[in-house]
């Protein structure tokens, strides 16, 4: 294989891993219309875990609605009060909101330059805005160099996103939200075993 060769195998890599944590993010952020629906359903199955997750979020895609895909939002991240789960690292890691991990979180997201959307009301440290900037940063949409995606996800996701997503798998209130749980957590392990190889 040509130096060429594989830089391109790495760059698909790549942009398949900043898709899907784009994609996340989305499902995340906001529940899921019945166009994105539509392109969830005709998503290939493929070997290995990874896979199966994807076959799983078709399969729960095919087997929702928009509305319904929209009250399984509310109920597990808004709610009368507030959703089944707490999707922010603060509440992962220190029980409570707006604490040092979104601190931490607001000084790194300065030094490169990123910054919260006008009108989000979330605070940076939600699941779906930690997925969002590191697909960006996958992508190289920030100006940033490679390593500083893998810092990025071992400051900011690595300690907290495998057990949110876990937690998702197992809601009560999820239903097409089991499949997302899935996907999330079969990446953070995928992501955690390939932050760990030798460099």
């Amino acid at each position: 294989m040509t130096n060429e060769e594989s830089r391109a195998r790495v760059d698909a890599v790549d942009a398949e891993r900043a898709r899907l944590f784009a994609l996340l993010g989305r499902l995340l952020g906001h529940a899921p219309d019945a166009a994105l629906l539509a392109r969830l359903k005709l998503l290939p199955p493929g070997p290995g875990e990874l896979g199966e997750a994807y076959a799983a979020l078709s399969a729960a895609a095919a087997a929702t609605t928009a509305e319904a895909a929209e009250r399984e939002f509310f109920d597990l991240f808004i709610g009368v009060g507030r959703g089944e789960l707490l999707p922010y690292a603060s509440y992962y890691l220190t029980g409570f909101l707006h604490e040092r991990p979104l601190a931490d979180l607001r000084g790194d997201l300065g030094r490169l330059g990123v910054e919260k959307a006008e009108g989000i009301a979330e605070p940076e440290d939600h699941i779906a805005f930690v997925c969002e900037v590191l697909a960006g940063l996958i992508a190289g949409a920030f100006g940033a160099e490679p390593e500083q995606a893998n810092e990025f996800f071992t400051r900011h996701m690595r300690p907290w996103a495998g057990r949110f997503f876990a937690d998702l798998e197992r809601a009560e209130m999820a239903g097409f939200y089991k499949a997302v749980g899935r996907l999330g957590r079969t990446v953070i392990e995928i992501e955690a075993a390939a932050a760990d190889l030798p460099a």
